[in-house]
């Protein structure tokens, strides 16, 4: 009998000392013991960035499936349980299925080096290999250019905005960053490119012409604004007056931008995939937690102040802060709410330059040590990092603790309305708040 995939996944852990080691030469040989299951998938669309990429894939996934297409899809992190990585044909991967595999894949590695990221994508190639779709997206774990991802040959891919985040691994500025995640552009392939900065577009750019490849490109090739409260998207081949996404924020619109591009760039199938109806129907439908993720019911919103607005979001670099602060101040302006901030980061994030985003937006920061993670940065020094932006903070035990807070200063101002909460700073506290939220 197959042991439960924790205990597999708990193993796995163990097969190589770095959790992160950028090369692909592992992933490639078992992929090869393995018979190759990479390349018995469906047309891939790879999908790459610092943020925006899960939104992206997410989007992709709700327009095609509205045009009636079996799609598996590949993601990660996952925020409550390893199944949400791997979507086989519309359903997360079953827990039989996902024991079976990846004891397989542990049974071909035979005790060699690799990591864990690895071998699970591996489990995924052979999950998708196995069960008939018409589409992959598969989207990069971390980078690009040497990501376990990087062993096809895509149909088209995508690389949404590039900020800084994972210097340690990817480098240390957007021109290396970019480089890494160009390193998904294959001869030929086209790529669409999200909104970027000079920066980064120069050197995807450069990349996209050495390799003869056609460069869609955000500002340029396609382009999306709001008006009268709907979605509008232009490219060469036309205008589409289209309902403003499910997700929320500025930034939505243009990961939206991004996926209708992909299909419409799909080559011979993009008549097929880019149907006008089925981009429509899956704006209305898309689903993709912990993107400002808007929590109306459970246990956390029972902590919260009476009619509070309660919105997570897991984005932890100040590329994503500023894409997460631009939409509460767009709320603001809509709605007025003061507004309050519950944050949780890891050591490894540029917390000032998160933090810093929210100066003057947020009356004040309850900070907490994310529970069970090795990394969180202690509740007090990330109170340090909020005041040093010049935030009104205060350290928090835990969540309820800093719900606490939140209903107290709200008492303590008298305000007349209830106010509006954003849980943030990491996808590790937004998983577990949705797994306490139920």
């Amino acid at each position: 009998m197959s042991a439960g995939s924790d205990a597999i996944l708990d193993r796995l852990l163990s097969l190589h000392p770095k959790r992160i080691d950028l090369v692909l030469d592992r992933v490639e040989r078992l992929l090869a013991a393995l018979g190759h299951p990479e390349q018995k998938v469906p047309p891939v669309i790879h999908v790459a960035g610092t943020n925006g990429k899960g939104s992206t894939c997410a989007y992709l996934r709700a327009m095609l499936e509205a045009s009636g297409y079996r799609v598996h899809v590949y993601t990660s992190p996952h925020l409550v349980k390893f199944h949400e990585r791997i979507r086989v044909a519309g359903e997360l991967i079953s827990e039989e299925e996902l024991s079976a595999l990846l004891e397989e894949c542990e049974r071909v590695n035979d005790g060699a080096p690799i990591t864990f990221f690895e071998i699970t994508t591996a489990a995924a190639f052979l999950a998708f290999s196995r069960h008939p779709a018409d589409v992959l997206i598969l989207e990069v774990g971390l980078g690009g250019r040497v990501d376990a991802t990087n062993v096809i040959t895509p149909k088209l891919c995508c690389i949404t905005p590039i900020g800084l985040d994972h210097q340690e691994f990817l480098g240390d500025s957007l021109a290396k960053i970019a480089f890494e995640k160009a390193g998904i552009i294959k001869p030929g392939v086209p790529v669409i490119v999200g909104n970027q900065s000079n920066e980064a577009l120069d050197v995807i750019r450069a990349h996209a012409e050495k390799l003869k490849a056609p460069a869609i490109v955000f500002g340029q090739d396609f382009s999306v604004f709001e008006e009268h409260a709907r979605m509008v998207y232009q490219d060469e081949n036309g205008l589409l007056d289209l309902p403003l996404p499910k997700l929320a924020g500025m930034h939505q619109l243009e990961n939206a931008a991004v996926a209708i591009a992909a299909l419409r760039n799909a080559g011979k199938e993009s008549r097929m995939w880019a149907r006008d109806a089925a981009i429509e129907r899956g704006l209305k439908t898309v689903e993709w937690p912990a993107r400002l993720q808007r929590l109306t019911h459970g246990p956390v919103i029972d902590l919260a102040p009476a009619n509070a607005e309660v919105w997570l979001d897991g984005g932890h670099n100040p590329h994503g802060a500023q894409a997460v602060a631009r939409a509460m101040a767009d709320f603001e302006e809509r709605a007025p709410k003061p507004l309050y901030l519950i944050c949780g980061m890891l050591k490894t994030k540029d917390a000032a330059g998160f933090l810093a985003n929210f100066s003057g937006l947020a009356r004040h920061v309850a900070t907490l040590s994310i529970p069970g993670e090795d990394a969180a940065m202690g509740a007090g020094a990330l109170y340090d990092v909020a005041r040093a932006a010049g935030l009104e903070a205060a350290p928090a035990e835990d969540l309820s603790d800093a719900m606490m807070q939140v209903v107290a200063w709200s008492r303590a101002r008298e305000e007349s309305g209830p106010p509006r909460i954003l849980i943030c700073g990491s996808l590790y506290l937004a998983g577990q708040v949705l797994a306490e939220n139920g």
